[in-house]
């Protein structure tokens, strides 16, 4: 994604205020500073950009969704409605919690659906893990409506859709708390990094001691500091966040870019037969970092893979086989294969996640190609992709009829 190709001088003079105070620590050491908090700066953009009250910067995405779940209260034996399409991240922050994961059914928004929420609630479901696929977003009311009516906890992984919105409200802001990635393949990056967001105080209160030990970051006497919860190590660099910050700001620029160009290619490859394309519940809320191409049936989407690859395209995702997207390769998770026993193994599990029954999830992922938007292209590198991606699918229908 756009964060891997827009690096420049703006970055290098970040990192350089960082390395001429010589402080990578994002707390205190208030005199040796000089006044440079790269980590405050980084979270003051984020809130800018997406038009949050809080935001915390930590070390990863992943350890963002965990400080997100953690903050809300999310814990041992608590069932977490998942999608089994996303980063596996999302489910191991939930398993590692101490929670269980409950599988429901995505759509063709690529998320989950309010339908396959419903379908998989049971007495005890406490949460829903709610991850913005692709640079897109789910249909927001309809889900919000499932949450309201049942009372549940929404916690937004918004790794892959950092700066989309739906109505006019970020990803990661419907819930209670939401969590953007800043690595080195999202639409901005920090080299490693991730925010959590959020509207409310507590919450935003908790994440920041839980990911820093407990530490409640009163007072500039670190060792004098009070615990109110115990917690772990997610802190980001001030290196970091000095890259973070600088792509944030990039980030307009980059999303106006990549719609210009995901409409174009949709313009042109709608034309043709065989293709359409993954549900924007809002499209002007797009992100628009993949485009998102539906073929008739997974047996054709296989086929157009395997020609796109002899002609030497690149640049796109097969979700159906990736090794970490989609829960069809995740061997390790339906045998439980663990380093130290985890909750779920305590508590047990309503599902079976080596025999799920998710049979719109797999219609949906079997049929859907990825492409990575880049904000660096020509128009001739575009319109030779369209030509190279029309082809491949022609070819394959032709063959079939």
């Amino acid at each position: 994604m756009p964060g891997t190709e827009l690096y420049g001088a703006e970055e290098r003079q970040e990192i350089n205020d960082v390395l001429e105070t010589g402080m990578f620590f994002r707390y205190n050491h208030d005199a040796q500073r000089n006044n440079i908090w790269k980590a405050r700066e980084f979270e003051a953009e984020v809130c800018k950009l997406v038009g949050a009250k809080y935001a915390h910067a930590v070390s990863s995405g992943s350890t963002a969704v965990q400080c997100a779940l953690a903050a809300a209260g999310i814990g041992a034996g608590d069932e977490v409605i998942v999608p089994p399409f996303t980063y596996i991240a999302t489910v191991e922050a939930v398993l590692i919690a101490g929670a269980i994961p409950v599988f429901a059914e995505v759509d063709e928004t690529l998320c989950l659906s309010a339908e396959g929420i419903r379908k998989a609630l049971t007495p005890n479901t406490k949460a829903i893990c709610l991850v913005h696929m692709c640079g897109q977003m789910a249909d927001m009311d309809s889900i919000m409506e499932v949450v309201k009516e049942h009372n549940l906890i929404l916690v937004e992984d918004a790794g892959q859709a950092m700066a989309a919105s739906y109505k006019g409200v970020s990803t990661g802001l419907w819930g209670v708390a939401g969590a953007y990635s800043y690595d080195f393949f999202k639409i901005a990056t920090a080299a490693e990094g991730g925010v959590m967001v959020t509207n409310d105080e507590q919450i935003y209160k908790l994440a920041d001691s839980y990911s820093d030990h407990g530490h409640d970051h009163i007072g500039n006497n670190r060792g004098m500091e009070q615990h109110p919860v115990i917690g772990f190590n997610f802190r980001i660099s001030e290196l970091h966040a000095a890259i973070g910050k600088v792509q944030t700001q990039r980030v307009p620029y980059v999303r106006e870019k990549n719609n210009e160009y995901k409409k174009y290619l949709m313009e042109k490859l709608g034309q043709v037969p065989g293709v359409s394309f993954a549900t924007i519940p809002d499209p002007s809320g797009d992100s628009a970092t993949f485009l998102n191409l539906l073929l008739p049936d997974t047996e054709t989407a296989g086929k157009v893979v395997a020609e796109l690859n002899a002609a030497g395209v690149g640049g796109f995702n097969y979700w159906y086989t990736n090794m970490y997207h989609f829960i069809n390769q995740w061997d390790h998770l339906k045998e439980m294969r663990t380093a130290a026993r985890l909750g779920v193994e305590k508590f047990g599990a309503p599902q079976d996640y080596a025999n799920l029954d998710i049979p719109k999830s797999q219609e949906v992922i079997g049929r859907l190609i990825s492409f990575g938007i880049r904000v660096t292209w020509t128009y001739a590198e575009i319109d030779t992709l369209i030509e190279k991606v029309s082809a491949a699918v022609q070819k394959v229908q032709q063959v079939e009829a």
